[in-house]
Order: structure tokens, then sequence, then C-alpha cells
């Protein structure tokens, strides 16, 4: 199985060399957004690579100083840009006309060499050779676990220029056992439904709630420090917002890294080989109350979730996110009334719970019943609760050794139990 990783290398860049990247991202970016501008032009755009290379490459040579490849890393960047804003069209959403401004350059080992302690790289005057600076060798960090394994080959990286540093993001990829096998294609599977909100990011269908009042709270705390920032209209003012903005990702991609792990953990220490969530276009119609804050922290949330599973053997998949908020797990009934807030209460059956874990559970009762084989082969699904399973034909099965009777499940938190018990792992 191929597991890959990034690891973010600080660059050694002295002042004639800095200036060497400068030009070369100038004119990169520059690239990208002409392919871009190319390929917007006219109704219907144009998302062929092979058809960009063949239509922009030797104006772009032209133009620029670019090492060939750069080129082509250019032209891959803004086709992949293009299609997907083209896909978010056909998802009903609105995707305007991609522009390249963070200052960053794509390498791939036809542009770059790379060593153990240094790097090699094409600009736009020759080759340069920069040092990394590295953590003590002897520490626990991304750099030790992949960058000095013989397992991890590094494929291909992207230079990044922040707070006045170089960083080069080095891409990493190796073939490694699972640390937990799958179950054969004849044993039986467990999905774990995961629903993501704003008050709880994260809900698990076992009953786990991650909640999203730290987010928020940081989320405003940012915002208003911008705000004030941007009163001031000075130069210093505009590079301290800059610095705030990092600091902020920087803090989320932490909260995010947690809650992935705890996800991830919740699967494992339940035997699940399937994570679902809900597809994630539209989330903002959905969630009218969700900021673009919320909308890329649910992105990245699912990244993390997906690329960490592989280590565990655990797919990670996506289900249609239709009425997941409004069906009543219980007995399916689906009216926009069963849920108020975040209380569920179905009119047809009566059922209660915290409306998010009625999600959750949906979720994996949707991807349940979609891959459900039956007696025709394959591995039968269950959606793991927080105590045993239900299968595709609503029958609870407790696990073995515990007095729960068949048919009743005992259920995870209520409403007012998952406000008093309330956390973010």
């Amino acid at each position: 199985m191929e597991v890959r990783r990034t690891v973010s290398v600080k660059l050694d860049v002295d002042s004639n060399d800095a200036a060497l990247l400068r030009e070369t991202v100038d004119e990169f970016l520059w690239a990208a957004n002409y392919v871009v501008d190319h390929a917007w032009q006219g109704e219907y755009k144009t998302t062929s690579k092979a058809q960009l290379q063949a239509e922009t490459y030797d104006d772009v040579r032209e133009q620029t100083r670019l090492h060939a490849n750069l080129v082509q890393n250019a032209r891959n960047k803004a086709a992949d840009a293009v299609q997907s804003a083209v896909a978010r069209w056909k998802q009903g959403e609105y995707a305007g006309k991609p522009h390249f401004t963070s200052p960053t350059v794509v390498y791939d080992k036809r542009c770059a060499t790379f060593h153990d302690e240094y790097v090699s790289l094409a600009t736009v005057e020759g080759r340069i050779e920069v040092e990394y600076l590295l953590p003590a060798a002897d520490r626990d960090t991304p750099h030790s676990r992949y960058l000095d394994s013989d397992d991890y080959q590094v494929t291909g990286a992207e230079l990044h220029h922040r707070d006045g540093q170089w960083f080069l993001h080095l891409r990493t990829s190796a073939e490694v056992e699972s640390d937990t096998p799958k179950q054969a294609t004849t044993g039986h599977r467990t999905v774990l439904g995961v629903d993501l909100g704003v008050n709880q990011l994260a809900v698990t269908s076992t009953g786990t709630f991650w909640s999203g009042h730290e987010f928020d709270h940081w989320r405003r705390e940012y915002e208003e420090r911008r705000g004030s920032l941007q009163q001031c209209g000075t130069r210093a003012a505009h590079e301290n917002i800059q610095s705030v903005g990092g600091k902020e990702t920087g803090r989320f991609k932490l909260m995010l890294h947690r809650i992935a792990n705890g996800i991830i953990e919740e699967a494992a220490e339940n035997g699940c080989t399937i994570i679902a969530f809900e597809e994630l276009s539209g989330i903002r119609d959905r969630l009218p109350e969700a900021s673009w804050g919320h909308k890329w922290a649910f992105e990245r949330l699912y990244e993390y979730v997906k690329y960490k599973s592989e280590l565990h053997g655990i797919d990670v998949a996506v289900v249609d996110q239709e009425n997941t908020s409004r069906r009543c797990s219980h007995c399916g009934f689906t009216h926009p009334d069963n849920r108020d807030s975040e209380a569920f209460v179905c009119l047809k059956c009566g059922y209660e719970n915290h409306a998010d874990y009625n999600a959750a559970k949906n979720i994996g009762l949707r991807y349940l019943r979609r891959n459900q084989t039956g007696d025709g082969g394959g591995a039968p699904v269950g959606v793991r609760l927080n105590r045993g399973t239900l299968n595709a034909n609503g029958e609870y099965e407790t696990p073995a050794g515990d007095s729960g009777q068949s048919g009743s499940p005992r259920e995870s938190p209520t409403l007012n139990e998952a406000r008093s018990s309330d956390r973010a792992k």
C-alpha cells in the first residue's frame, strides 16, 4: 500500500539566492495565470493538459526564463485549478476564474535534485544549491520519520515564501504494510458514520462529539484582530495581518489534526473498516450559519482523515448528503420539522436524540444500504453505534458478551447529555 506524507523544511537562503527565487516565483505565477487566461476563453473552458501544453508552451517559453519542466508544472497547476472550477459548476456551485498570487513554485525530480541535507533547484538563472535547516536528529519529528527513513522517497516539492522565510514542502511516498490489515472481503465490514457541523465540528455514529466552540472562539478572535489592523492602514499593519493569518491557519490545522486522529482512533477501537462522510459540495447551503472558515475546516478535516486512515487499513467514503439531518435513523421517516436546532424528534415514531448524532447514524446507514450486497456474496456491512452494530434490515446486534437485548440498542448521548459532555479531543 502506498502512503504519502508531506514534510515542511525551512531553507537556508542567502540574499543572492533569495533574489533568484523571488524572480522564479514571479515568472512561475505569471506562467500559471497566463495558462488560466487562455483556458478561460470562450464559453467552454479548456481543461485538457495536453491541449493547453500545445497551445501555451511556446508562448510561455518565449516570454519567461523558466526551465522547461517548470513551464509544464505551471501548466499543470493552472489546468488543475480550471478543472476544479468546472467540477464545482457541475455541482451547481459558484466558481470564478482562478488567479494565483500565493508565492509558490512546483518542483519535480526533473527540475530539482533532493539530497539528504540540501536541494538543487532550477531558477530563472540556472540551478542553485540550498541547505535544509533541520531539527536535531535525536528528536521524533516528521523529518526523522520520513526524510531520514530509507522507506520514504522524495517525489517532488512545492516552494513557499512566507514571513520573509523560504520553505520547501517535500512530498514523500513509501510502500508500507498496514498496521491494521483490512478484513477479508468475505468477512463483516463495519462503517463509522461522521457528521460535520457548526456547533459540533464532528460527531460519530458511536456518539463521540468534537465541539466547535474552540474553533468559533478563535475564528472570531482572529477576525477582530484583522479588523483592528485594517483600520490602521499602515504597511506594518498590513504585514501584521499576514502574520495573523499564518498563526490562525497554524492553530486551526493543529486542531483539525487532533480531531482527525480522534476519529481514526474511534474507528480503530470499534473495529471499523470504513469511515463515511457526507459529500461536502453545497455544505454552505445546508448549513447557512457556516462561514467560509467552516467549509475550509470541513475540507481539511476530510483530507486529514483520508490520508491518516491509510496506515490503519481503513477506507474513507462519501455518501449523498440529502436529508441526512431530517431523516429518522430509527424508522426512516423524513420531514423538515423532525429537527429543531440540535434536537431531533421524529414526528412519526417519537424517536428523540441529538440531531447531529442522528445524522451521523444516517450517514453510516446510507453507506450501508448503498454497499450491502446481501446473500449474493461480498462482505456484509454494519453501522457501528456506541454499543453493537446496526445492519441493513435495521436489526441491532450487541457485541459478544453484552447483556443488551437484540433489536433494542443502547443509544449514544441524548441531547442534554451531549451538551453536558461536550468536548474537543
